[in-house]
């Protein structure tokens, strides 16, 4: 098997379907908090899947992480989980820190203990792949050149700062201890099953449900998107054949403005689900004041992953978003159980 911790979340939960869509692959265990982002319901079709085995618990439980690594014997580990979300990182910072930073290192020493005791085939064969952001290299001015894997780090907000910490301590653990690492930096995911605080899942149900779509400051805020699948993708191309100790960018080539990428979900939705008026969704875009710290753009150079591992996007940003926007469409239960009243909750808080 391989360890996949936050495999309810997003990326996580995405990687996990893809991951066992492959019906030769290697199982997973699947270590989630189920946190206000971890939902199982994104694994429903996995519910009679024997290769597929759940447990609720933290990363920083360094009991049961030791134990499950004992029970289990995985040949890899791939840690997806993490407080992602900035605007929650600045209204409450310690949840950032405990899980990005001291939830990393509690799974770090027990996977370094867990290798140690591996025998020499077991102990070549074996990775911890760190997800990481590309955020945690700060920000870009529009002239700027694309980040590479050798910028330094500059956080700006708590998330990135408790990201960034995450990602020295792996590389010190490679550079210390000789433990069998690689970590990737991406950029701004989108797809399917993604919870809605975040931009493109925000606007489309905001859209569809006739309230305001909210865009911070004057909405010129470039970002590098990145369709979730490819993330994927990238990932296990990284974990079979990266280099130990390395880090690869994982970007999407598709810098968007938050303006221009409201506007596009807009003119995709008056053509598939037309307001009952006829008006474009556009009309409900509203600005709002823009939130502290918040980082002008970021742009990936994935060029190392290309030149070494081969690995590049399949999904143009117009293929993905329009992917995406069918799926939440088509996918109105899965929307409706995420919905809940504490999201709401946030939602009034953020951008009243």
């Amino acid at each position: 098997m391989i360890l996949v911790t936050g495999g309810a979340g997003f990326i996580g939960g995405n990687f996990v379907l893809d991951w066992l869509a492959n019906p030769n692959a290697d199982g997973i265990l699947n270590l989630d908090k189920l946190t206000y982002a971890g939902n199982l319901t994104t694994l429903e079709s996995l519910k009679d899947d024997p290769r597929h085995v759940f447990v609720h618990g933290d990363i920083g439980d360094k009991a049961l992480v030791a134990q499950l690594l004992k029970d289990y014997q995985p040949r890899a580990i791939v840690n997806f989980a993490a407080e992602s979300h900035v605007d929650r990182s600045i209204h409450g910072p310690a949840d950032f820190v405990n899980t990005n930073i001291v939830g990393t290192f509690n799974l770090l020493e027990c996977a370094r203990e867990y290798w140690n005791g591996l025998d020499d085939a077991e102990k070549k064969a074996f990775r911890f792949h760190h997800v990481s952001t590309d955020e945690v290299y700060g920000s870009l001015s529009a002239t700027d050149p694309a980040f590479t894997e050798t910028n330094s780090y500059e956080p700006n907000s708590p998330y990135s700062a408790s990201k960034a910490a995450s990602d020295h301590l792996v590389r010190a653990w490679f550079h210390t201890y000789g433990f069998p690492v690689v970590t990737t930096n991406c950029s701004n995911n989108y797809g399917p099953y993604h919870f809605p605080e975040k931009l493109i899942p925000l606007v489309i149900l905001n859209a569809l449900n006739s309230k305001a779509l909210p865009i911070y400051g004057d909405g010129q805020q470039i970002r590098d998107w990145l369709y979730v699948g490819d993330h994927c993708s990238a990932i296990r191309e990284v974990l079979a054949h990266g280099k130990l100790g390395e880090t690869y960018n994982i970007g999407g080539w598709n810098e968007k403005a938050n303006i221009d990428v409201v506007k596009t979900i807009c003119t995709i939705l008056d053509e598939l689900q037309p307001r009952p008026d006829n008006k474009s969704y556009s009309e409900q875009i509203t600005f709002v004041k823009d939130r502290p710290g918040h980082d002008r753009r970021y742009a990936i150079d994935a060029g190392k992953v290309e030149r070494e591992l081969g690995w590049r996007p399949a999904e143009t940003f117009d293929t993905g978003i329009r992917k995406t926007v069918q799926w939440y469409l088509d996918n109105p239960v899965w929307v409706e159980g995420v919905v809940s009243g504490s999201y709401r909750d946030w939602l009034q808080k953020q951008y009243s």
